[in-house]
């Protein structure tokens, strides 16, 4: 758990500009992402709710935010999705066959479909 804690802090870290262990709410999702963790909104929504403070601020403190992602670290949670679904993903929309798409198919496939 120490291992981990450490792992927590190092990366909240990086994004605590000011050196007071607070980061920006808006950041706490790189600072998620960073730890291997990739939640959706929705669920990035929810860890929000369970570190921001009693009175919201725009910041998350360091000492909320570690017992919180500490939880979410040893449970596994927020897992990426595995490598051969998301090649399957883009076999699927790969019409020709030709083993990539064009910048111009994935913008209209991200922006259309």
């Amino acid at each position: 758990v120490a291992a981990i804690e450490r792992k927590i802090t190092e990366a909240f870290e990086v994004f605590d500009h000011d050196c007071n262990k607070t980061v920006d709410i808006r950041e706490i999702g790189s600072v998620v992402r960073s730890l291997g963790c990739f939640p959706t909104e929705a669920e990035l929504h929810e860890l929000l709710a369970q570190v921001e403070e009693e009175e919201p601020t725009a910041y998350v403190h360091l000492e909320k935010f570690l017992p919180v992602m500490t939880k979410v670290l040893l449970n596994r949670s927020y897992q990426p999705i595995p490598e051969d679904v998301l090649l399957h993903a883009f076999e699927a929309l790969d019409e020709n066959k030709c083993g990539y798409i064009t910048k111009e198919e994935l913008i209209k496939y991200m922006t259309e479909e």
